[in-house]
């Protein structure tokens, strides 16, 4: 989690010297979502579809840091050739898109695939409380449930979409809108990571075992703005709920020893990993180009 922590402040920390051009949606505050759901799952089968903010389950998932931050940083060592950006990213069996519930179906493709194939892989799809507004994502729960398919849903419900308040944008609940599809749900906080974890699990494991979808709501709170300075939530509010960052809950299990060599331990990870990103070469458009039969 804190890796995940220390690598998002340093994009909104690049921006504001001028070193990262364009959006990048950091999820400070919900580190513990993405811990608890990957570790939960088999990372050498099990897919994995995020959203535009999915630096946490890509981190979570594989630990590339470099990667990650040269990715964003437009540069060749990018886990994508610098090409992706920070919403386009791929490793393995990870896929991220920034159009909001439009990743939904292709998991659901995923989790048929691997049904048909018999793998006893699953398939997972990270989803925020504003993409439920989203028809392709009631589209994918019908299908998921119509034809039994390994495929996890997981709201990340923070509360808000960009800068409008879930309560302005959803009537009703959202956690009980899995349930007309026949799909069980589960419920879990953030605030409490070691209780998070324990659901994950027995989520992953009902999809695993049963080969039908599931749908595990995780309430959260993201601390960052959406992208970069745009939060208009009031100094007051963000204040209070930094009193109850899943992060430093799980701090405050440790001695002070253990906390501090922990803490350099990451912040000297990735502080290098930032020079390391910055000293790659730009990337180029002048790859991955169709040329035609005579090489050109």
């Amino acid at each position: 989690m804190l890796l995940i922590r220390q690598t998002e402040q340093q994009f909104l920390d690049l921006f504001a010297q001028g070193k990262l051009s364009g959006t990048v949606h950091t999820c400070i505050g919900q580190e513990a979502s993405a811990v608890a759901v990957v570790n939960a799952l088999d990372r050498q089968r099990d897919m994995i579809f995020s959203n535009h903010r999915a630096h946490g389950h890509f981190l979570a998932y594989c630990g590339d840091v470099e990667g990650l931050l040269a990715e964003v940083l437009g540069r060749e060592g990018g886990v994508c050739g610098g090409i992706g950006g920070t919403q386009h990213l791929h490793t393995r069996n990870l896929y991220t898109n920034g159009i909001q519930g439009g990743i939904a179906p292709c998991a659901v493709g995923a989790a048929l695939a691997e049904k048909m194939n018999g793998t006893g892989a699953i398939a997972t799809v990270f989803l925020g409380d504003g993409t439920m507004g989203q028809g392709a994502v009631y589209e994918s729960m019908n299908i998921a449930a119509l034809w039994g398919l390994p495929l996890l849903f997981v709201l990340e419900d923070n509360g808000i979409a960009q800068s409008t308040p879930a309560s302005q944008e959803h009537a009703g609940d959202l956690a009980t809108r899995a349930t007309t599809f026949g799909i069980q749900t589960f419920t879990a906080d953030s605030f409490d990571p070691l209780s998070l974890h324990a659901t994950a699990a027995a989520a992953v494991a009902l999809v695993r075992q049963q080969q039908c979808p599931a749908f595990l709501v995780v309430k959260c709170y993201r601390l960052g703005p959406h992208s970069k300075g745009d939060d208009t939530r009031s100094p007051e509010e963000l204040a209070a709920i930094e009193q109850r960052d899943p992060l430093r809950q799980l701090e405050l299990q440790l001695g002070p020893e253990q906390r501090q060599d922990i803490q350099q331990s990451v912040q000297g990870r990735v502080q290098a990993a930032v020079e390391w990103a910055l000293q790659s070469p730009l990337a180029t458009v002048a790859i991955n180009v169709a040329i035609n039969k005579e090489g050109e």
